[in-house]
């Protein structure tokens, strides 16, 4: 495929003649995928497919993309659930504040849209974490089985 095309022929008859005589030579043959259907051929356009792809294989989530102000607001949504799980206060605390310090880089130097964020107040993310450990969620009676009545008893 190094030639180049020919004065006085056309683009397209001289691919025609390149593909042609590389199917005659055979080099289309045993190709990967070779019968095989178009991966995502049923699915609907989409114009940011190889973004989506490239995240899919790199393992990142689309919260990568967000601008920082949404993801902070996102993630204070989110605090009560990632502390709910960590053993000891002093954790808490430091997942509190290592949030917090995020949040006043952030307001320093904003950037993208302004979407109000405060910082979190970690007395108040400690009460709520007591709170639910405190709680245990109480068990579920269990249903009493239905009386069956015999019908030669009515």
């Amino acid at each position: 495929m190094t030639e180049r095309k020919p004065a006085g022929v056309s683009f397209e008859s001289w691919v025609d003649k390149q593909i042609r005589e590389a199917q005659e030579r055979g080099e289309f043959d045993n190709l990967p995928g070779a019968g095989k259907p178009l991966p995502g051929l049923h699915k609907p356009y989409d114009e940011l497919w190889w973004v989506r792809q490239k995240m899919a294989t790199e393992g990142l989530s689309a919260d990568a993309m967000l601008p920082e102000s949404i993801r902070l607001r996102k993630e204070i949504g989110e605090l009560p659930d990632k502390v709910r799980a960590l053993p000891a206060e002093r954790l808490v605390r430091e997942a509190v504040s290592e949030l917090n310090r995020r949040i006043a880089e952030w307001l320093r130097a904003p950037s993208g849209p302004h979407v109000p964020v405060a910082p979190v107040d970690a007395d108040e993310v400690v009460a709520r974490w007591r709170e639910s450990r405190r709680r245990p969620p109480a068990p579920e009676p269990a249903p009493e089985p239905a009386k069956r009545r015999r019908w030669w008893r009515r």
